[in-house]
């Protein structure tokens, strides 16, 4: 029997020229998906609230991120002109578009995730 399912990387496709590869590129990194979680939970973070949360990431790797995700369209940086400065992030509507993703991940972690898969036997 032939699979006629269509797939987001069809063989002989270069995986960067493919929407798998693209969304990839843009949640790639230890810290992207934990950045964007902590934002839709809380709407509007600064800097320190971010790393505080985070709690293992760098000032730097942080700032880095940021910029990266900021770059790609995916967090807003609204900067207030104040002393000191006060910056806040959040999510924009392509940054938002991304949570269905993020709760699909969460639902197949709770399925399988060893520990709490034996604890609900």
């Amino acid at each position: 029997m032939e699979n006629t399912e269509k797939t987001c990387v069809p063989g002989g496709a270069a995986l960067k020229n493919t929407g798998f590869g693209y969304t990839l590129s843009l949640i790639d990194g230890k810290y992207k998906m934990i950045i964007i979680y902590w934002l839709a939970e809380n709407n509007v973070m600064r800097h320190n609230e971010l790393k505080r949360s985070i709690g293992t990431i760098s000032f730097k790797t942080l700032s880095v991120m940021l910029k990266e995700l900021v770059a790609d369209g995916l967090i807003i940086r609204k900067e207030y002109p104040q002393i000191p400065p006060k910056v806040e992030y959040s999510l924009s509507e392509r940054g938002r578009s991304l949570i269905p993703l993020l709760n699909m991940m969460c639902d197949w972690g709770e399925k399988n995730h060893p520990s709490i898969a034996l604890n609900k036997e």
